[in-house]
């Protein structure tokens, strides 16, 4: 049951959901040096002394981005791990996690790939132990497949698969979701059996 004192929290939230994803388009458009507070606030109907409020500046609004979305996929990719029947079934989990997130964020994944070093260094810490979980939970799953496959190998096959799948900001809106999802699902499993085979 919602109560009264909960929706100044749910506004808050939302409101710094709004942000980020305005300041991710903006960030990916003209680069994390390009975007003012101002700019941001002005794609938020505020003005860019209001952020303050939410953010305490333009570094923690970039690190809470990408601490986010990495933290979103690792817990993702843990729920998968534990609830799918087993090892296929986790596999195809794993990739529709990391497909959603490519079709539905492409600014988010340009974000990262061009301003994760204007992350400081704490944060870029976390962010990468993050992204190194969430390896590590495709490279358990593909070793119950593969189990005469090197580690090595199979974490190379990740982050190749992941190269693949995260080259959507090159081609956001060429095909409708419904028909780039499984597409992208199909060339992932094949470039893990030719990676792996």
């Amino acid at each position: 049951m919602t109560t009264a004192s909960d929706t100044p929290t749910r506004s808050r939230r939302n409101r710094r959901a709004e942000i980020l994803e305005a300041a991710a388009r903006l960030f990916a458009a003209r680069g994390f040096h390009g975007v003012s507070i101002e700019d941001i606030g002005g794609a938020v109907g505020v003005s860019g002394p209001a952020l303050y409020r939410h953010f305490d500046g333009k570094d923690a609004l970039l690190s809470e981005m990408l601490l986010d979305i990495s933290s979103r996929l690792r817990e993702s990719a843990v729920t998968v791990a534990t609830t799918a029947a087993g090892p296929e079934e986790t596999l195809d989990a794993l990739l529709d996690v990391q497909i959603a997130f490519a079709t539905e964020h492409p600014a988010l994944i340009t974000v990262h790939d061009r301003e994760l070093g204007n992350v400081p260094e704490p944060a870029r810490r976390q962010i990468r132990r993050l992204q190194r979980l969430y390896v590590e939970e495709w490279v358990t799953v593909l070793a119950e497949l593969h189990p005469a496959c090197p580690a090595a190998r199979l974490r190379a096959a990740t982050h190749a698969v992941f190269g693949l799948l995260n080259s959507t900001p090159h081609s956001a809106g060429e095909l409708p979701a419904h028909d780039m999802r499984p597409m992208l699902h199909a060339m992932a499993r094949a470039a893990i059996a030719a990676a792996i085979g």
